[in-house]
C-alpha cells in the first residue's frame, strides 16, 4: 500500500515537473517569439540595401505601445512574462530603426537631411539621424512616465492606459497595410516576417487566454491576427507567385 502511495506521488511530482518545463518554456518563447519575425527583414534589408518595402512606422507602433504598456504594468502588475516581452521588442525596433537610418543614408542621393529638429511635420518620423528617434522616444517617454506616477492611484487612468497600450500595439501592421496599399505592392517586404506575425499573434492571443492576462490583451491579439490576414492577402492580391518571396 506504501510503496503505491510513494508511486502515485512519484508521478504527480513528474507531471508537476513536466508543466513547470513546459510554462518556463512558453514564457521564454511569449519574451522573445515578438521580436523573431523581423530577423527575417533585418536580413532581407541588409542583402538588398534597400528599405522601400518596410514601414518604419511598424517601429513607432511597437515602441509606443510597448512604452505604454511597461507604463502600465506600474499600474497593474500583470506578468513579468510580457514585462520583459516589451524590454525585448523595444531594444528590437531600436536595431532596425538603426539599420533602416544606415541604409537610408548610404543610398541617399541629396545632401539635405531631415532631423526632429526642424519641426517640420511633413517629414515625422521620416528622419536621417539615429539620434533624432531616440530624442523623440525620450521626450514622449518623460513626460508619459510623470503623468503615470501624479495619477498612479487612479484606477481609470491605469486602465485606460492600458486599453491605450494594447490598442496602439493591436494598429502594429496598419502601416504596412497601408503602405501596401499606397504602392499596390508588397515587394520588398518580408512574407516570412508577416507569417511569423501570424503564428506569434496566434500564440500570444491563446496565451492572453490560457493565462487569463487583462482584457485589454486579449482583445489587441485578435486584432492583429485580423490585421495579420489583411496583409497575407494583400500578398497573394499584388503578386502572381507570392510565395516566390519566401526565397
Amino acid at each position: 500500500m506504501d510503496n503505491r502511495l510513494d508511486l502515485g506521488d512519484e508521478e504527480e511530482g513528474d507531471v508537476g515537473t513536466l508543466w513547470h518545463s513546459l510554462d518556463w518554456l512558453t514564457s521564454c518563447v511569449m519574451v522573445v517569439g515578438g521580436a523573431l519575425p523581423y530577423a527575417s527583414q533585418y536580413q532581407q534589408i541588409l542583402r538588398t540595401k534597400n528599405t522601400d518595402g518596410f514601414s518604419t512606422r511598424v517601429c513607432l507602433v511597437l515602441l509606443v505601445a510597448n512604452i505604454l504598456r511597461i507604463l502600465f504594468w506600474f499600474g497593474k502588475q500583470f506578468e513579468v512574462t510580457l514585462l520583459l516581452q516589451s524590454v525585448v521588442m523595444i531594444l528590437t525596433m531600436l536595431v532596425m530603426l538603426n539599420l533602416c537610418c544606415s541604409v537610408q543614408n548610404t543610398n541617399r542621393i541629396t545632401t539635405k537631411q531631415q532631423h526632429i529638429t526642424d519641426l517640420d511635420p511633413r517629414f515625422f518620423w521620416s528622419w536621417d539621424g539615429f539620434e533624432d528617434y531616440l530624442i523623440f522616444l525620450l521626450a514622449f517617454t518623460l513626460p508619459c512616465a510623470f503623468t503615470t506616477l501624479l495619477l498612479l492611484d487612479s484606477s481609470l487612468f491605469v486602465e485606460s492606459l492600458g486599453f491605450l497600450a494594447v490598442l496602439t500595439e493591436a494598429m502594429l501592421g496598419l502601416p504596412q497595410l497601408l503602405q501596401n496599399q499606397r504602392n499596390h505592392s508588397t515587394t520588398g517586404m518580408s512574407v516570412n516576417m508577416v507569417l511569423l506575425w501570424m503564428a506569434g499573434d496566434s500564440f500570444k492571443t491563446a496565451y492572453f487566454a490560457l493565462k487569463e492576462s487583462p482584457l485589454q490583451f486579449l482583445l489587441c491579439g485578435l486584432t492583429q491576427v485580423l490585421v495579420d490576414l489583411a496583409i497575407l492577402y494583400q500578398v497573394c492580391l499584388y503578386s502572381q507567385d507570392p510565395w516566390d518571396k519566401l526565397a
